[in-house]
């Protein structure tokens, strides 16, 4: 590992780390806040995935969730969104795929299955790797926005026991019948529907294991609402198998980090809660 950064910030530290990751099979960045707390203790850690275009870095310049973090005695762990340097045919080409836009599966076709799989980066490496080398506990939340929201739900769906909260900003909830998701899945994973299911949280939740209290936060003026994010699909599978998902529909707000940075801090109370921390 090489800390690329560290930065003091509400009595703790913003640290940006690089290393070489055998999941993508190339080097990954990955930014991390830990609280003052973790001078004295391990902390429980909330995973953060970013959405289509994001880095390591949006979340923790734009978010304003520091200060939260460091009063609740929380680390924030945040990924990339893809793997990087990889110069794969045609991984550049556009905003939502490939650079950028890993969707957080792993891809089964090439050449992508060779570096793009984030969902086993996300669920298994990188937690792995913070706990061998800071100061945290086992104890684990996972919230994102927009293409990072529905990496949220489709790992916590898929992993249940391991996440203590999970939350989500404008995710996309059902990519296997949305514009986005359908370009990255077909691409990924192949033309089959049914390796699709895996990862779309609308389908999913019907089995879902456990039933963690979901927080959903969505703007009314969100631009992609209707064409790609699709929460009221959702909502309706969750009522259909009694799920307990707190679907807060925000008037006036859009998709951008403005929002985010608006209601941050009750998504952190929340996961807080389900940590053990308040």
């Amino acid at each position: 590992m090489e800390v690329i950064s560290r930065t003091a910030c509400f009595g703790g530290t913003l640290q940006r780390v690089r290393h070489r990751s055998a999941a993508c099979n190339c080097d990954m960045v990955f930014s991390i806040y830990l609280p003052p707390q973790a001078a004295s203790h391990p902390v429980p850690v909330l995973y953060w995935l970013s959405g289509l275009t994001c880095t390591d870095e949006n979340f923790m310049q734009k978010a304003g969730a520091q200060r939260s973090a460091a009063r609740l005695g929380m680390a924030i762990v945040c990924p990339d969104t893809s793997p990087r340097g990889t110069d794969l045919p045609g991984e550049h080409d556009s905003y939502d795929f490939g650079s950028g836009a890993g969707f957080y599966v792993n891809a089964t076709q090439a050449p992508w299955s060779g570096h793009y799989r984030m969902y086993d980066y996300v669920t298994r490496e990188l937690p792995a790797l913070v706990e061998q080398n800071f100061p945290v506990s086992s104890g684990k939340g996972i919230s994102g926005h927009s293409m990072g929201g529905h990496g949220a739900l489709v790992c916590y769906l898929r992993n249940p026991g391991v996440y203590q909260s999970v939350s989500a900003f404008s995710p996309i909830c059902h990519p296997s019948a949305c514009a986005w998701g359908q370009k990255a899945l077909s691409a990924y994973l192949g033309e089959d529907r049914n390796d699709w299911v895996a990862y779309d949280a609308a389908l999913l939740i019907g089995d879902a294991q456990e039933k963690l209290p979901l927080l959903i936060d969505q703007g009314t003026e969100d631009n992609f609402l209707t064409d790609q994010l699709k929460p009221s699909t959702l909502e309706q599978a969750c009522i259909a198998n009694h799920y307990p998902l707190n679907l807060r529909m925000q008037e006036g707000y859009d998709h951008s980090y403005f929002f985010i940075a608006t209601f941050i801090e009750d998504h952190l109370h929340q996961h807080a809660q389900g940590m053990g921390l308040v």
